[in-house]
């Protein structure tokens, strides 16, 4: 009899054992789209890139990177350079002083003013948005800021620079009565201003593409119109945390400008802040380059986006006249007549230069950072001969 019961207990086991193992199985990550409405879509890491890099793969390449890094930087160098291929660094340096006041050092964990490449990462999160069904990119900004003046202007106009709205260093810092410059200028400042002073359209909305920092200061309010969170606090739940980008966040003018890496002129005299640096969503993003491999490598996650959108992210919205330069969703890109594209975002802000180029066919992230101003930031794309053909040079031009 005991026996029995025995057995009985022991199927009873096996079976519990079985339909836990089954339900482990069956279990499967829901996608944006699915996800309830109080949840918030979020970035993955993409998992498991392959194929490892050699060793002698990476110091063939390291050598080359460096040599490049001494002829273009020539240890005058202040800031963040990074390289890497499927995920795995080949190459990073961190030189100079984050404060030279205080001779604070750059490490790999040091935060910089990352400028408009913060365009890339408020682009992702109302991406994410757009996935999870929470926005539409053809819906009217109307319908979500309520003051927004321009009736025609869609969050499409707004990522891809066609909305025909004038950049906002320029309406605020002319005329008084529009605005005070002497007072610091927030976002929600800035809806009330287009919304009540009569601030006109350069050109109808989607006739053409102008550069223009208010469309991602009007991104950042969607963001939290949306979310019904800060930008900043939406951006860390999005992306920042998910990634484990432990050095990355967005700037609080009132409680961060007095600790942040300061900005500097090439003659490392400091560069203050001014009235626009309250602004988010356009700037304000501090990272470091191993953050932002992260963020880079997660976007060729299966979970970012659905095939049909991520299609539209990487389209030109800018070719009105032919030429090889061109702006997608939160990304530019050169398309070339060969087939071959590149695909990047530069910043400058203050003395803060900034490159973030991503070469998705040979899975390379190149990333430079400066708070001493110098244009030489933007030659790292010039590395990208070393792992694809792409039709620039080595050598200084």
């Amino acid at each position: 009899m005991n026996f029995i019961k025995s057995a009985n207990i022991l199927q009873i086991l096996v079976l519990i054992l079985v339909f836990s193992s089954c339900s482990k199985e069956k279990k499967v990550a829901l996608s944006d789209a699915q996800l309830p409405k109080n949840a918030l879509p979020k970035m993955k890491p993409l998992q498991n890139e392959t194929p490892k890099l050699t060793a002698d793969y990476i110091d063939s390449k390291k050598r080359s990177i460096d040599s490049f890094y001494t002829k273009n930087w020539n240890n005058s160098a202040n800031g963040s350079f990074l390289v890497a291929k499927n995920g795995q660094i080949i190459y990073e340096k961190y030189e100079g002083y984050a404060n030279f006041r205080d001779k604070t050092r750059i490490t790999s964990k040091t935060p910089l003013h990352i400028a408009s490449v913060s365009k890339v990462l408020t682009a992702t999160a109302i991406l994410k948005l757009v996935n999870a069904k929470r926005i539409d990119l053809n819906q009217k900004v109307t319908t979500i800021l309520k003051e927004f003046p321009y009736p025609d202007v869609t969050i499409r106009t707004l990522l891809n620079h066609r909305s025909g709205m004038r950049s906002y260093a320029y309406f605020t810092d002319r005329d008084p009565q529009v605005w005070d410059s002497h007072k610091i200028l927030t976002n929600q400042d800035l809806l009330t201003i287009m919304a009540t002073k009569k601030i006109a359209l350069e050109y109808k909305t989607d006739s053409r593409f102008t550069y223009c920092n208010t469309n991602y200061a009007m991104l950042a309010l969607i963001i939290e119109k949306t979310t019904k969170l800060t930008y900043k606090e939406a951006m860390k739940q999005i992306i920042f945390k998910p990634l484990g980008m432990k050095n990355t966040f967005v700037m609080d003018y009132d409680t961060d400008r007095k600790t942040v890496a300061p900005s500097y002129k090439g003659n490392k005299v400091e560069i203050g802040m001014d009235y626009l640096d309250a602004i988010y969503g356009d700037k304000n993003i501090y990272s470091t380059p191993r953050d932002l491999l992260k963020f880079d490598r997660a976007r060729y996650s299966p979970s970012f986006l659905e095939p049909a959108l991520l299609a539209q992210v990487y389209k030109g919205y800018s070719n009105e006249r032919k030429g090889t330069k061109n702006y997608g969703l939160g990304i530019r890109m050169i398309n070339w007549d060969t087939g071959q594209n590149f695909y990047f975002h530069n910043g400058w802000w203050h003395g803060n230069t900034s490159a973030f180029i991503t070469l998705p066919k040979e899975k390379v992230t190149l990333i430079a950072l400066s708070n001493k101003f110098t244009r030489n930031t933007y030659n790292i794309r010039k590395l990208s001969v070393l792992f694809g053909d792409y039709p620039f040079r080595l050598e200084d031009e």
